[in-house]
């Protein structure tokens, strides 16, 4: 545990800032279940992954390439490389040809901070990997998840800086200014507004959204981040996570039993936290999703 999470004690869950994804799932038999998860082959993903077939649960695990899934040990290896929305609609049609249930999926992967503006089909590219490869993703498997079937997006508490207003929809290609903390900041707004609009459409099922934010580790997604990765060996210790303790939250929010029906919420440190006010606001999320339809439509 870091010196900071020493400070922080545990929460209304009984976990808190420096449980591990191990603490998390402590006593589960997680045998029979299948959870798809981005990302598998490094940090946060990997760990994740790991813990979950620790635990029994059969993981779907992609990474950009089916031999990085593979040689990470998933299951299930796919690719899924989620700017290539043909890579995307690949990996969709693999679960559903295998006719795999899926207790869960885990919007892990991500990328963050990046030092120069890139595009993907037309649009800012971590915007585009972050938010829209996750959505056809998802939106594409959701007849895939089993009746009490959870989805958990990876946020972050980086969506407090993105643009005001949430989402800059005039902005989504960068033509009007680029800031990579901004920008970056506006895709984890949109994963957690996409998290909060699939909550609003599974009302009246057992079917649940949720968001999470890891917490700030040193791993290959802050190699773009400067100063975080400049002070990774400095500050280690002291203030950043383990792998550990990062992969924690989004395992607690896919696997608790007594997490059954809680939905489109934000948790941070494995218990509910509070977004920033916008990031709840319905007819956003509901212009976010409307404009996601389209941009895919498009493609």
């Amino acid at each position: 545990m870091s010196v900071y999470g020493w400070f922080k004690g545990a929460g209304p869950s009984g976990f808190g800032y420096g449980s591990t994804a191990e603490d998390v799932t402590a006593g589960l038999d997680l045998a029979g279940r299948t959870v798809l998860l981005t990302g598998c082959n490094a940090g946060l993903g990997q760990e994740a992954m790991r813990v979950l077939r620790l635990r029994g649960a059969r993981v779907v695990g992609t990474a950009r390439t089916v031999e990085k899934a593979r040689a990470a040990g998933s299951g299930v290896p796919l690719a899924c490389e989620l700017s290539d929305p043909a890579s995307v609609r690949a990996c969709v049609a693999a679960v559903v040809a295998a006719g795999i249930r899926l207790d869960a999926i885990i919007g892990n992967a991500g990328i963050m901070a990046l030092p120069r503006l890139e595009l993907a089909h037309g649009y800012e590219l971590q915007f585009f990997t972050n938010h829209i490869g996750h959505f056809i993703l998802v939106t594409g498997l959701v007849d895939q998840l089993t009746e009490a079937g959870r989805v958990v997006m990876l946020s972050s508490e980086g969506h407090r800086v993105a643009p005001r207003g949430g989402i800059d929809f005039d902005n989504l290609d960068g033509a009007r200014g680029y800031s990579r903390w901004r920008t970056y900041g506006r895709s984890k707004m949109a994963n957690l507004l996409f998290a909060m609009e699939l909550s609003r459409r599974f009302a009246g099922t057992q079917r649940t959204a949720n968001a999470v934010h890891p917490g700030t580790i040193a791993t290959q997604l802050t190699r773009h981040s400067g100063v975080i990765a400049a002070g990774a060996a400095v500050l280690s210790p002291l203030v950043l996570k383990t792998v550990g303790q990062g992969a924690a939250t989004e395992v607690y929010v896919a696997t608790n039993p007594k997490l059954a029906g809680v939905s489109g919420e934000y948790f941070a440190d494995n218990n509910i936290a509070t977004p920033r006010r916008d990031a709840r606001d319905p007819a956003l999320a509901a212009k976010l999703w409307t404009i996601s339809e389209q941009i895919v439509a498009a493609l």
